[in-house]
């Protein structure tokens, strides 16, 4: 999995295409989205007390569509003071795209020390893990694959580290069942938040807790916008939804675990329709408005992006009240 999302000639390092040419996410989706996370960003600004420099660094930042939105939705307005103050990176291992904005630095790393936001969208569904299978014995055996073919064989019995991970976040398992073995996200997620010195970070993705951990596990592919077989060749996302409890609890602080229809709700995002009288009284703003309230409805539908969790820990903030619907 490494191999085929990092490597030479991997998913994520290739320069012909993007991330965005073969899978949808909410910062695709919709603007609404940049803009919520615009909403959280503030409220951590005033929380800082307006600090001379804010931090926003997004991790596995894709081609950086989303700061790019964030940093248009600033400029909009000229007086905007956050605008002069926000330093915006992105954390990527592919190099930087051209035409990205000068003022959005580009990283391979986390930066040490962050005051302010780290974002994390559908970055730790990426991060490379282990498969096991529990085989007619009841041993938890690591999943073997072949690159071009996409043949999976069982290999040998999982190690001591993923078996005692196993035993706390992924206990119940019979003859047959898939497990990935999250533990490398962890590591990933409790890095990453340890460079936040004041602030928030805040992980988006698709997961799962240890209540309802799938029997057969989520790893999947995605290439030219389809679903695929997660053949680990270089030519497909190769993905696996987060254990997310395990990845907040790695982290040794405080958290929030919220779905994205929820968190969106609470920072201004609502999928309702607008009021018919609109239509009669003013119909282009009418059109608008239902424009807004089918991408708001894409972004918190519960079986799709709005069944997303956010995982939110504050570091030296107290951000009561915001995603509250």
């Amino acid at each position: 999995m490494t191999g085929a999302l990092y490597g030479p000639g991997g998913f994520f390092t290739r320069a012909a295409a993007g991330p965005a040419d073969h899978f949808r996410t909410s910062v695709h989706a919709s603007p609404l989205f940049a803009a919520a996370l615009l909403r959280l960003i503030r409220s951590v600004d005033t929380a800082l007390g307006r600090p001379a420099a804010l931090d926003v660094i997004d991790v596995g930042a894709g081609r950086g569509e989303l700061l790019a939105a964030l940093r248009a939705l600033l400029r909009a307005d000229p007086a905007d003071d956050l605008a002069r103050r926000i330093r915006f990176a992105g954390v990527e291992v592919a190099a930087r795209p051209a035409g990205l904005p000068a003022d959005i630095r580009w990283r391979r790393y986390v930066p040490e020390q962050v005051t302010g936001v780290l974002l994390a969208t559908e970055w730790l569904d990426n991060v490379p893990l282990d498969v096991a299978e529990v085989d007619a014995a009841g041993r938890a055996r690591r999943v073997l694959v072949d690159p071009g073919t996409g043949r999976e064989t069982l290999g040998p019995d999982v190690d001591a580290a993923d078996r005692f991970w196993l035993t706390r976040w992924w206990p119940a398992t019979r003859p047959g069942d898939r497990i990935e073995i999250g533990w490398p996200r962890d590591v990933a997620w409790a890095d990453a938040v340890a460079a936040v010195r004041r602030g928030c970070a805040l992980a988006v993705d698709y997961g799962h807790v240890r209540a309802a951990r799938p029997a057969l596990g989520t790893l999947t592919g995605y290439r030219d916008g389809r679903q695929v077989s997660p053949r680990p060749d270089g030519s497909t996302d190769v993905t696996a939804h987060v254990a997310v409890d395990s990845a907040a609890a790695a982290t040794g602080t405080a958290y929030r675990i919220i779905s994205q229809r929820a968190a969106l709700r609470g920072l201004g995002v609502d999928g309702g329709r607008p009021p018919l009288g609109l239509a009669r009284t003013d119909p282009a703003a009418y059109l608008r408005a239902l424009s807004a309230a089918g991408a708001a409805a894409e972004l918190t539908d519960p079986d799709g992006l709005g069944g997303h969790w956010w995982l939110l820990h504050e570091v030296g903030v107290d951000l009561r009240g915001t995603m509250t619907p």
